[in-house]
């Protein structure tokens, strides 16, 4: 059966080089967050990729990242296609002024030409661990619908400042009831706290990690239009098409079912700067536990 991963990745800057968080490397062997992704991706399951990016960077991505997976891929029967996000790509006329991208749910759109099988999307600067790929892939590929994989709050915390999380409510069935957008959840010695107050880092957070099926990109096409009828014209600057907050409108109208698949992995990102060390020496330590060999792709 036919599965995708969709790599959000038009964030990465139109310079490549120093600087790119995305392409930080996180070994010695010069692998980057979404080499570890493609791999988990594909000893899951997946067998397509699609990178979202700008078609100005199109060249360079290529150069840097792209030839490279697409090799590796071939060797494994997996296909690459791309999807270019443009801020023009709407409904209607770009807002006189607009610069800021329209946000992760235009991203997703602008990859419904090259989607036609269940898929998962993911940032392309989170590393996301083993077990999220796993049982998305299974949940879509035995008939689920939509699906979420939620990660423990004490696993996706900074040791370096606050971080905003989206904690998620559950039904006693595991399915999606609310994600309620919590700011500055900052690490203490007892757990995490929000502004002072203790909050339970049992708690599952989501990380844009969502299970999807091509029938939802219809829904997500026509909410795009609603949003450029009811928001774009309060906020023409600055408002954003978001999937998290598009499936939340969802499932709080019960338009939607969306099943919270539990990972006990660690979450990494690279929020802060002071990050980078810290997510190094992480993979350094997965690697000596063997969950990956030094020649990352040669296990699959």
């Amino acid at each position: 059966m036919k599965t995708t991963l969709l790599i959000m990745a038009a964030g990465i800057g139109s310079r490549f080089g120093t600087g790119i968080k995305q392409l930080e490397p996180v070994d010695d062997n010069n692998h980057i967050i979404m080499d570890y992704s493609v791999h988990d991706a594909i000893e899951a399951g997946f067998n397509h990729i699609v990178f979202i990016i700008r078609k100005d960077i199109e060249k360079e991505f290529k150069e840097v990242i792209g030839n490279r997976i697409e090799n590796i891929c071939k060797a494994h029967e997996v296909t690459v296609d791309y999807a270019f996000q443009n801020i023009n790509d709407i409904p209607e006329s770009l807002p006189e002024g607009r610069t800021k991208p329209w946000g992760t749910g235009q991203a997703v759109l602008s990859a419904k030409r090259v989607i036609d099988s269940p898929f998962i999307v993911i940032n392309a600067d989170d590393y996301y661990g083993k077990d999220g790929f796993s049982a998305v892939h299974e949940y879509l590929i035995n008939g689920g619908k939509s699906c979420m994989a939620g990660f423990v709050l004490k696993n996706t915390l900074s040791d370096n400042g606050g971080v905003t999380r989206g904690i998620c409510k559950m039904d006693a069935e595991n399915n999606l009831t609310e994600v309620i957008e919590t700011k500055n959840i900052v690490k203490t010695s007892k757990g995490a706290e929000v502004n002072g107050v203790a909050i339970d880092t049992e708690s599952l957070v989501s990380m844009n990690m969502w299970g999807l099926t091509p029938e939802f990109l219809d829904v997500l096409e026509k909410g795009f239009t609603e949003f450029f009828e009811k928001d774009v014209p309060e906020n023409p600057l600055q408002a954003e098409y978001l999937i998290p907050i598009f499936i939340g409108e969802l499932v709080k109208q019960g338009k939607m079912s969306v099943k919270v698949l539990k990972s006990n992995d660690t979450w990494y990102g690279m929020t802060y700067k002071e990050d980078v060390a810290d997510v190094r020496e992480s993979f350094g330590k997965m690697l000596e536990k063997g969950l990956y060999q030094e020649d990352l792709f040669s296990d699959l």
